[in-house]
């Protein structure tokens, strides 16, 4: 299993590494207050970050693998709202589409309880300088 330390805003949202599958860290959150939104639901905004760390773990990770370092800077993030995620926990894994020499692509998936229903998916381009 990688070691790979969340950047401090992963930890105040309460974002952990909860597994591994293939290699690839799977991040989870845990309903409360610090990514409440409307009552009883995510805010939008902690759906993203916890997209977003569980992309760059699964980048992270790869680059550990290969003995690579790199700077991580986005060029883009989409995110892609599917259905409003409720007082349970959440988590995310990413899959990496493209690994180039400066250039990442990765695709993420969050989801609750059944993993086939994602309650918000994630495209990121990643420049490593």
């Amino acid at each position: 299993m990688h070691d790979l330390e969340l950047p401090a805003y992963a930890r105040a949202l309460g974002i952990s590494v909860s597994g591994e599958e293939d290699g690839v860290p799977i991040l989870t959150v845990e309903f409360g207050p610090a990514v409440e939104g409307r009552p009883q639901h995510y805010h939008g905004g902690a759906t993203a970050g916890l997209l977003e760390n569980a992309g760059y773990a699964a980048l992270r990770a790869r680059l550990i693998d290969e003995g690579r370092e790199a700077q991580l800077k986005p060029v883009n993030i989409t995110v892609q709202y599917l259905s409003a995620g409720k007082a349970q926990p959440s988590f995310a894994k990413g899959r990496i589409t493209r690994l180039g020499r400066r250039n990442a692509n990765i695709a993420v998936e969050a989801w609750q309880k059944d993993r086939d229903r994602p309650i918000a998916t994630a495209i990121m381009n990643i420049l490593m300088a």
